[in-house]
């Protein structure tokens, strides 16, 4: 039983790793100014994720039920334009951003190309800002969370009474795959984090291609998912 539990947990870290879900929480991280605000998005989306998972999954377990293919496929489309709009809204901000090159002089008249990319909106409070953002994010994060945790319910928790013949222990499985999530969702956006703090520090043009890349893979991700989900319930219906 505890090796079952443990793979659970590892399934689970295993599980944030998925194109979908590193996708819209790399999406949302970009809105972040800092790590400890990254890392508050990706432990949100995961509490999201978790708390979506054992809510509708220990329903689904204590009927003995589960979803229809077109119900789960329906889902899985609610996804994929989820992800059409993060990475457009992240297309948008990019396209904001207006970047130039100017020439900086030290004091020891030494010259230089400095790169600066600044968002059209007028002069404000930046810690004010900061704050405002990071409590924005966070909804959206937990909104984004639940919406994946939903979609990807039907399954686990048949995988999870198939496999422990209990619904006690399944729903203490789908628990620890969820702290799972949430610490592979952490992991990973920590890692994917750095390369766009680093740019945006010192090379704002870089830091620029960087989220207009993940923009870009953003879209066609969950464009690829609506349409096979499309297909998928046109098939089933």
């Amino acid at each position: 039983m505890a090796s079952l539990l443990i793979f659970g947990f590892l399934l689970g870290l295993k599980h944030a790793l998925e194109a979908d879900h590193v996708a819209a929480v790399a999406s949302l991280a970009t809105r972040s100014h800092s790590f400890v605000s990254t890392l508050r998005v990706a432990a949100v989306w995961g509490i999201g994720h978790t708390a979506a998972l054992l809510f509708f999954g220990s329903i689904l377990l204590l009927v003995d039920a589960s979803l229809s293919q077109r119900a789960s496929s329906v889902l899985e489309g609610v996804v994929g334009v989820m992800l059409v709009v993060l990475g457009l809204d992240v297309l948008r901000r990019v396209r904001q951003k207006r970047i130039h090159l100017h020439v900086h002089e030290h004091d020891d008249g030494a010259r230089h190309l400095h790169a600066h990319a600044h968002e059209e909106e007028t002069a404000h409070d930046t810690m004010k800002h900061d704050h405002a953002h990071v409590r924005g994010l966070l909804p959206r994060a937990l909104l984004v969370g639940t919406v994946h945790g939903i979609a990807g319910t039907a399954a686990l928790t048949l995988l999870s009474l198939h496999r422990l013949h209990s619904y006690a222990w399944a729903v203490v499985y789908l628990a620890l795959f969820g702290v799972g999530t949430i610490a592979g969702m952490v992991a990973i956006t920590l890692v994917i984090s750095l390369p766009l703090r680093l740019t945006a520090r010192h090379l704002g043009w870089a830091s620029n291609g960087l989220e207009a890349a993940l923009g870009v893979i953003t879209v066609v991700l969950g464009s690829w998912i609506a349409f096979q989900s499309a297909a998928s319930v046109v098939s089933a219906g």
